[in-house]
């Protein structure tokens, strides 16, 4: 028999879990929110599932999802009426289990249940769930089953965590994802400088970085790197050097070690030869033109 299933928050990630999980004819019993139309809402489009008040809500369920904002979670865990044998699961990539320790003392099991995934529109998100990565985290056997048993109802790969690992997890997770936005905004600021607007330059822009991504996909990170660095093309790299120059120094050291991480990416590649990589060492290592001149008159202020 299955364990019924039910979910504390009813925001984008429990709007893009419940209704796969519902499809794939798991129990769901119930919805939770602090908003009762929000919770309404979402329990209106699954079959046999009722908004509830929280604390009602762990009375028909084996399993409760928290689907709640981080700093939630612990305050929402210590204000519920948790069972010996009941499972806790919080869906935070960044807050660890003690977060769980109230229902951990009450007798209930506790665990982690985070999709590696962007949860902005859920629809598209429920798209794009099979295939991504689920990170699981218990130190309760028989929750562990369960929780992989539904990463495989969901079409997401598990992928364990142990205690004291969610901050690198969740680090990467970040670069992974607003880190390459937060580096596509340096690349529209250059396109604006052209004359771009900055939706145009977005526009502009994205073809590439997908190409970059699928390149990526297809041939691993150092098969896919192209451009000067990989061409060995000292002279280009020069150009782009001076030109972050310009824009200050936080904008040059971000490049340089952009430029620096793709040689590191090359190193087993063969890509560049030898000579050339260590011309584009030395070019990394040494001021821009005007770097110099521009740190002098700083210092004088």
């Amino acid at each position: 028999m299955s364990p019924r299933i039910a979910f504390i928050g009813a925001g984008r990630l429990a709007q893009s879990l419940a209704p796969v999980l519902a499809e794939q004819g798991e129990s769901l019993t119930a919805i939770a929110s602090r908003d009762p139309a929000a919770a309404q809402r979402l329990a209106d489009q699954l079959p046999g599932v009722h908004a509830l008040p929280a604390a009602d809500c762990l009375a028909v369920a084996d399993i409760v999802f928290l689907s709640t904002p981080d700093d939630a979670i612990a305050a929402l865990t210590a204000s519920l009426p948790w069972r010996r044998g009941q499972a806790a699961v919080h869906c935070s990539g960044a807050t660890g289990l003690d977060a769980l320790d109230a229902a951990r003392r009450a007798g209930a099991m506790v665990g982690g249940f985070h999709p590696l995934q962007i949860f902005s529109d859920p629809r598209t998100a429920r798209e794009r769930l099979k295939g991504s990565v689920v990170a699981i985290e218990t130190p309760d056997a028989p929750l562990g089953e369960q929780l992989h048993r539904l990463a495989g109802r969901l079409g997401l790969r598990p992928l364990a965590l142990g205690g004291g690992q969610r901050a690198a997890y969740h680090a990467a997770a970040n670069i992974a994802a607003s880190g390459v936005l937060a580096m596509l905004s340096e690349a529209v600021s250059l396109f604006e400088q052209l004359g771009l607007a900055p939706d145009q330059a977005l526009a502009a822009l994205m073809p590439l970085s997908r190409g970059a991504l699928d390149a990526a996909t297809q041939r691993g990170l150092a098969g896919a790197i192209a451009g000067p660095v990989a061409r060995g093309d000292a002279r280009v790299l020069a150009a782009h050097l001076q030109v972050m120059a310009s824009r200050g120094e936080d904008a040059l050291q971000l490049y340089r070690w952009l430029c620096q991480r793709q040689l590191d990416l090359l190193a087993d590649s063969g890509r560049p030869d030898t000579a050339a990589r260590a011309a584009l060492g030395a070019l990394l290592a040494r001021p821009a033109v005007g770097e110099s001149e521009h740190s002098a008159s700083a210092g004088k202020t």
